[in-house]
């Protein structure tokens, strides 16, 4: 995904018999039509002006204003054969179209979309298109390509075969490593799928995973945490590539990975692309780890206008949404790959990260709170703390913009609150504890090495950069950007609280 998802996502797949009624217009044509009059969509920049909601119930639902001018021709319509190869072997799409811009593919409206209740099939996927591999022993795999006595199961066997959970990361179990094996054989075997999708997937240059970092570009990030961690997760990938890529290997595995920069990067797609699904084989039930073509091409968004699920007919799996708003034809869907996480752990995963994350924090070391309650009444926030959003028309704006995005709301999630029954605050408390937190944010911002304005000249100085440095000054840029919007909260919150 160029954004673009969990560390291990959970999704909602369906077991149905019912049949869900279809266009009769069945192909990848419905797709192509009116490719050129469509509207094209910026592609995502790194920018000192914060991303704003629009003001609007459940803003969250709601895709931003896109300009309709500007790089409209860096979007292109996707390769003939990109369509072919999945055609031909019994794909079908209905009322999207596949672009390709500077951040890779993504799936746009052909047509409109209206939100209803009822989900619609966007893909038919066939089973054995997929790889997958089941999480747990015994190792099961569909298709099965593996031919039995191949020494790259005995690699895939010498994984770590602890069960996973959700909140497992990655390097805690080797699911990744598995799938990675299982990715690089089937781009060796004659006449697989892969073989012609691999084509299409981010080269190791292309790629924004810090699996692919440099040293030079893990100190780019200034969190010596994050640093820490990719360190670790590079060490391990390369650790078993070197143990299972020596010398006496068959030349049969040795050329699925002659380098070790080669198995690294099968290591990013799998934790890029991968997608963690219930399947059922006839009686057999089983959690499984599957990389599935044409569907990973749906991008991420902390805003998306949609919601995927899945379920398995025929065998073929259909890719399904419901729309959370109106989507105009040629407008992008987006998906929300895992919620709650921070920035630091969609880093970890795929590479990207956002000043207005709506579950990033900031860790407070004082004992000062504000109180909860007129804090979410000035920014008309409501909802449970795991379920806010921006109710109505905010009063707060400046140049017609909304103040209010999805930083103001991770600051009321991270800023220390208090609230106690029917208690109002008391002014004087409440600008004593205003004045204290945005030290503490001004402390946080001055440990840093470099500025948000210095950050964004170096983005801007250097547009030939590698994709891994850019990712790492955008993080350290989102984490400046969001500190410094926590501030301007507080300051607002005083001035709306107080006069």
């Amino acid at each position: 995904m160029a954004s673009s998802i969990l560390l291990q996502q959970p999704t909602h797949c369906f077991f149905s018999n019912f049949q869900l009624l279809k266009s009769c217009r069945h192909g990848w044509e419905t797709i192509m039509c009116d490719t050129e009059s469509s509207k094209r969509i910026r592609p995502i920049r790194a920018s000192t002006a914060v991303e704003t909601f629009p003001s609007a119930s459940f803003p969250i639902f709601e895709s931003p204003s896109q300009p309709e001018d500007s790089l409209a021709s860096e979007l292109e319509p996707a390769d003939p054969d990109f369509y072919k190869i999945g055609y031909v072997r019994s794909v079908r799409a209905y009322g999207i179209e596949f672009k390709e811009g500077p951040d890779g593919f993504g799936v746009y409206a052909s047509k409109d979309v209206e939100p209803t209740r009822r989900a619609r099939v966007i893909m038919e996927i066939p089973l054995e298109l997929m790889l997958t591999i089941s999480q747990k022993l015994p190792w099961m795999f569909f298709p099965d390509i593996i031919p039995i006595g191949h020494p790259i199961f005995d690699i895939i066997n010498s994984t770590n075969p602890e069960s996973l959970t959700i909140c497992t990361l990655p390097w805690q179990t080797d699911w990744d490593l598995r799938l990675a094996c299982l990715l690089l054989f089937s781009f060796d075997v004659e006449g697989n799928f892969w073989q012609l999708y691999g084509d299409f997937l981010p080269s190791a240059d292309e790629c924004t995973s810090l699996l692919l970092a440099t040293e030079e570009d893990l100190l780019e990030l200034q969190d010596q945490n994050l640093v820490s961690t990719m360190r670790e997760q590079q060490r391990r990938a390369l650790e078993f590539w070197e143990k299972n890529w020596h010398s006496a290997i068959p030349l049969k595995i040795k050329r699925l990975a002659r380098e070790p920069e080669r198995f690294i990067w099968a290591v990013s797609m799998a934790q890029s692309r991968c997608i963690n699904l219930q399947t059922r084989i006839g009686a057999l039930v089983q959690d499984s780890n599957m990389l599935i073509p044409y569907a990973d091409m749906l991008n991420h968004s902390f805003r998306p206008n949609c919601f995927f699920h899945w379920r398995f007919k025929d065998r073929m799996l259909e890719v399904m949404i419901n729309a959370g708003q109106r989507i105009k034809k040629g407008e992008e869907m987006t998906v929300n790959y895992m919620s709650p996480q921070k920035n630091d752990m969609f880093m970890q995963r795929y590479g990207f990260s956002s000043s207005v994350n709506p579950w990033d924090v900031i860790q407070f070391s004082g004992n000062s709170q504000i109180h909860l309650d007129s804090f979410l009444s000035v920014f008309n926030i409501s909802g449970l703390p795991e379920e806010y959003y921006h109710n109505s028309a905010g009063q707060l704006s400046s140049d017609g913009e909304t103040f209010v995005d999805g930083a103001v709301i991770a600051a009321a999630r991270t800023l220390p609150t208090w609230s106690d029954g029917d208690m109002p605050p008391i002014p004087s408390a409440e600008r004593k504890a205003v004045k204290e937190l945005k030290e503490e944010c001004l402390q946080m911002l001055a440990e840093f090495p470099t500025t948000s304005e210095q950050d964004q000249q170096i983005l801007d100085s250097m547009p030939e950069a590698r994709r891994t440095l850019e990712a790492a000054i955008k993080y350290r840029l989102h984490r400046k950007l969001f500190v410094e919007k926590v501030i301007q909260a507080l300051d607002i919150y005083q001035e709306q609280i107080l006069f």
